[in-house]
């Protein structure tokens, strides 16, 4: 990607100096070893954990996934850990996405507001309770806020074997799609129509939510421009893309942890929809076209 002239978003926080939030990577008993299996990948929302109960709203009972908001916050405990070249990347295309929302926005007539980044290590808090890395990169629409461990992006390139630059913008891109979405009142509906549904048809609706959510990450990077006016992308770029989609469906992921594909326990989506989804934001550049979005009969 074309990021040299691109400013960095000062919308950040570093909490990779902070202690343990008292949540490790296989905290709550044995849920640790359940995201690692089924959560290692982006765009969980930051509200959908196991049971897509949005964690952030507490009153859904039965949906929820049993791991609460901490009542202490650990004061800092060490040096930032952040790697300085994540960082500045990382921010160019945070910024890159406010320029870009800022201006979709307001050709529809209403005001782009951003997002904050929050960079953690192994474990933090959040408005929607622990952040764990485990849980992979996700969007708190409590305090609108984006979780990310950036190892995250080392198990993108090495287990996922979807390595680039642009791999790694469209898991900020992705999240910075749910943040729109939140802006846009989607979220909202979405856990409205979830707390009516049954668990099959939930996942499908979470599944419409996260397959947007890649369209608007394509439609930021088709979009986007760098201030002579050119696009952002680069060969190879769209392909990296593909391969992170590919890499993160569940289907694939489901063959990779349990050996076989459960359709009804999809809640992100098919390597095929997710590419589909990417495609579409890539393709057109427009936001009202990633409406409706399903994921199609996949046999298991």
């Amino acid at each position: 990607m074309r990021l040299d002239d691109q400013r960095e978003s000062g919308n950040f926080q570093d909490d990779t100096g902070r202690g343990g939030m008292g949540f490790g990577r296989g905290g709550g008993g044995g849920l640790g070893l359940i995201f690692s299996l089924i959560a290692s990948r982006f765009g969980i929302v930051g509200i959908i954990v196991l049971a897509l109960g949005y964690c952030a709203l507490t009153s859904l009972g039965g949906l929820g996934s049993g791991v609460m908001p901490s009542s202490s916050v650990s004061a800092p405990s060490g040096k930032s850990s952040l790697d300085p070249t994540i960082q500045h990347f990382t921010l160019k295309v945070l910024g890159s996405t406010e320029d870009t929302w800022g201006k979709l926005f307001a050709a529809s007539g209403s005001r782009y507001e951003p997002t904050t980044l929050v960079y953690y290590s192994g474990s933090d808090d959040s408005g929607c309770g622990a952040a764990q890395s485990a849980r992979g990169p996700f969007y708190c629409p409590t305090d609108k806020k984006i979780y990310l461990d950036t190892s995250f992006f080392n198990e993108l390139s090495q287990r996922f074997q979807a390595p680039g630059d642009f791999a790694m913008a469209y898991v900020i891109a992705h999240e910075v799609g749910h943040h729109v979405q939140d802006m846009q009142g989607i979220l909202d509906k979405a856990h409205n129509a979830q707390a009516r549904a049954s668990d099959t048809q939930g996942n499908a609706i979470q599944v419409g939510v996260e397959l947007q959510a890649d369209c608007y990450a394509g439609v930021w990077a088709a979009t986007a421009r760098d201030s002579k006016g050119q696009s952002l992308m680069e060969p190879g770029d769209v392909e990296e893309g593909m391969r992170a989609a590919m890499a993160i469906g569940d289907d694939t992921l489901q063959k990779e942890t349990q050996g076989r594909v459960m359709p009804d326990k999809f809640t992100h989506g098919s390597s095929a929809a997710r590419m589909a989804a990417l495609q579409k934001g890539l393709t057109t550049g427009d936001p009202a076209q990633c409406v409706n979005l399903q994921q199609p009969s996949v046999r298991a």
